[in-house]
């Protein structure tokens, strides 16, 4: 034989073309990550790995993204990544970050976006805790290495993101949508309007006694949940009812400074019985995604009469 055919194989269409329906290819677990690490005595990175489960190169949170719980007690230090993207949520704390040769001075709230660059220094004088994600798995299961920046390191803070969210919040007609959020978006991307060539983020709010109605999209969901009472929580299923309404969902309690995995196509819905206002952030590969056209965001939609349906519209 050929030493060039050894590794060449063949299948018919029928058994090969939905590998992950056919159950060659491994789901995306459902998964939760408690925020305990975060009360740890010394400082380290803990990331939030499931990569033997979807069979890939660890450490890895979906196929294409890692997720990490940061935590700094009094002093430096360093995290690296070979990604194109990096996105650091400051959960708690303040201090200062040296990376692509600058220092950005963060503090509880703001939202640090790095390009591609590998290591970042983390310095803080009391304690810190961050929520650290990046595309490094996308560029392990490629094979290849960054090289060139895409866009600028890109500061978004709490203030702003939160005024923002007030005025959403405050309009009648953003406020009746099925998400109250604000999408950080950066100027070098002005067709999918993500935050990088890869990464979506979210900053949103969960109105104390509602229920946001069940959407779905073709991204795997890292969520993290900023701040939150206990009986905030999302359902997560693959069906929705006639009502409109996941059917026989897995439920999700949310707990501050707590991450959890929402697989790509579920049906999901977040409901806030707690009395209070809840924040999630969701972090995604979306931006890929929106880039390729195939990120196809579903929405179940009631109508005044109780008949269900499904829409492309929040």
């Amino acid at each position: 034989m050929d030493p060039l055919e050894e590794d060449a194989l063949y299948f018919d269409y029928a058994s090969a073309a939905n590998p992950l329906f056919q159950k060659i290819m491994t789901p995306i677990p459902y998964r939760s990550f408690s925020p305990s690490f975060f009360e740890g005595d010394d400082s380290g990175v803990l990331p939030l790995d499931v990569s033997k489960e979807i069979q890939c190169d660890g450490p890895a949170t979906s196929p294409s993204l890692c997720a990490n719980f940061v935590r700094i007690v009094e002093g430096s230090l360093q995290t690296s990544a070979i990604a194109t993207s990096q996105i650091f949520y400051i959960h708690r704390g303040q201090g200062t970050t040296d990376a692509c040769g600058q220092t950005i001075h963060w503090s509880q709230g703001d939202f640090i976006v790095l390009p591609a660059h590998g290591d970042a220094h983390h310095h803080c004088d009391d304690r810190a805790a961050i929520y650290w994600v990046h595309d490094a798995p996308l560029l392990r299961y490629l094979g290849v290495t960054p090289t060139r920046s895409k866009f600028n390191p890109t500061i978004f803070r709490h203030r702003q993101a939160e005024l923002k969210l007030k005025e959403v919040a405050q309009n009648a007609s953003t406020a009746a949508a099925n998400r109250v959020s604000v999408l950080l978006a950066n100027k070098a991307f002005p067709q999918t309007r993500t935050v990088s060539q890869t990464l979506w983020a979210m900053y949103g709010l969960l109105p104390a006694g509602q229920s946001q109605l069940p959407h779905r999209h073709e991204s795997v969901a890292l969520d993290f949940v900023v701040d939150s009472k206990p009986g905030c929580y999302t359902l997560i299923g693959t069906e929705l009812g006639e009502d409109g309404w996941i059917k026989n969902p897995h439920r999700e309690d949310w707990i501050t400074g707590a991450s959890f995995i929402t697989p790509p196509g579920y049906w999901h819905s977040h409901h806030n019985e707690s009395g209070e206002d809840a924040h999630v952030l969701p972090i995604q590969d979306a931006g890929l995604q929106e880039f390729l056209r195939t990120l196809e965001i579903k929405f179940s939609h009631i109508e005044p009469d109780g008949k269900a349906h499904v829409t492309n519209l929040p």
